[in-house]
């Protein structure tokens, strides 16, 4: 357990990366929906939790998936890959929806690395959204695309990006 719960959601946060190699091990299915349940756990206005997953295990589907992305040797080769999904029927606001989906990866993400698992979150297939609903059979006009995420036991020792320093951020304080 936690003893500082400050100190470890800033370490979490700073040390969380992208992964884009994984062992062969796949996750345990509960150890997902562990992951995907800290998603369902962010902001979303209204409450409305537009949110809504497709768990890939599949290495057929996977592999249909990987040719609608430059990155294909990670869609291939991710042990899980996680769709997610914004419903329309459940948003009122596009931008808002769009922000809380980012804030459900970004649990998910975070859940993950605490549990000891690699993730990366793709962006590049938005391009292809009606093909990817065609591949997993969803009924294109009830779901929107909103990313996919490569999860898996990390197999990648580069070291984390650097980020620029603090004050580059900073356009004013009034």
């Amino acid at each position: 357990m936690c003893e500082d719960l400050a100190g470890c959601v800033t370490k979490a946060i700073e040390e969380r990366r992208s992964i884009r190699r994984f062992q062969e091990k796949t996750p345990d299915r509960e150890l997902i929906y562990k992951i995907l349940q800290a998603g369902i756990w962010a902001p979303s206005g209204h409450n409305n939790q537009p949110w809504r997953f497709v768990i890939i295990w599949s290495q057929e589907v996977k592999d249909k998936l990987a040719k609608l992305t430059i990155y294909s040797q990670l869609v291939k080769r991710a042990p899980v890959l996680i769709g997610v999904f914004l419903e329309k029927k459940a948003m009122y606001h596009q931008i808002k929806d769009h922000q809380s989906a980012g804030a459900c990866i970004q649990n998910i993400l975070l859940s993950a690395y605490a549990h000891g698992l690699g993730t990366c979150w793709l962006g590049e297939i938005l391009k292809n959204e009606e093909k990817v609903k065609e591949v997993l059979g969803l009924q294109s006009e009830d779901y929107e695309l909103a990313a996919f995420i490569a999860v898996g036991y990390p197999d990648d020792k580069s070291k984390k990006a650097g980020r620029s320093p603090f004050a580059t951020f900073i356009l004013k304080e009034l």
